[in-house]
């Protein structure tokens, strides 16, 4: 299969990466580097990826940006980074992508557990993440031609624990090689609008 990977060097996309490219052409995108770059948060942006892509056979996305910061101090600005970047830009990866993508294609989205686990400081993150959830569970019943779409919603990774590891105290974490095998369930699997929960459950304070 041909795979656009949509950050695929971050923490977690390079680990999804390490993963498929085992068994598939991985086609390497980032916003500054990859084979490819684009700034998801921009629409024009997207469309010229596609151009210059071609076709592909799954588009995996484990970038997006949202700002964290205390509710009464937020701005209408910072609310929007999220909104332009992490769930707008995955929406129109999947939107503008539909006219490249091949037939029995798939698309996997990212959220993250805080719409569902909410952490203070955490609420635009907490927006985008159910508005994607809610995406993919409506758009799996409308693709065509067989095209898939999923959602993986991970836990902290280990490996990002010195970044993020404040904003969620008391949150078990997972390896972010364990983190990838939901990518990879997505991709090679036959689900459709499913959200994998990796390395948490629903409606438990902590994860699984």
């Amino acid at each position: 299969m041909r795979i656009v990977l949509v950050g695929s060097t971050g923490v977690i996309g390079s680990a999804v990466a390490a993963e498929l490219v085992k068994r598939h052409d991985v086609v390497a995108v980032g916003r500054t580097s990859g084979s490819f770059q684009v700034d998801i948060a921009e629409p024009d942006s997207i469309d010229h990826l596609f151009d210059k892509v071609g076709a592909f056979d799954a588009l995996v996305c484990t970038a997006g940006a949202v700002h964290y910061a205390p509710l009464k101090e937020f701005t209408n600005e910072q609310f929007e980074i999220g909104l332009r970047s992490k769930l707008m830009g995955q929406v129109n990866l999947v939107v503008r992508g539909l006219k490249h993508i091949n037939d029995n294609g798939a698309f996997t989205l990212t959220s993250g557990l805080t719409n569902e686990d909410p952490i203070r400081q955490g609420s635009s993150a907490a927006l985008v993440n159910g508005a994607l959830d809610g995406f993919v569970r409506s758009a799996a019943i409308e693709l065509e031609r067989g095209v898939r779409i999923n959602l993986v919603s991970p836990t902290l990774v280990q490996e990002s624990v010195h970044l993020y590891g404040d904003f969620f105290p008391g949150t078990a974490t997972m390896p972010v090689r364990e983190v990838a095998l939901g990518y990879v369930k997505s991709v090679e699997g036959g689900q459709t609008g499913r959200v994998y929960r990796m390395g948490w459950v629903r409606d438990a304070q902590s994860p699984q």
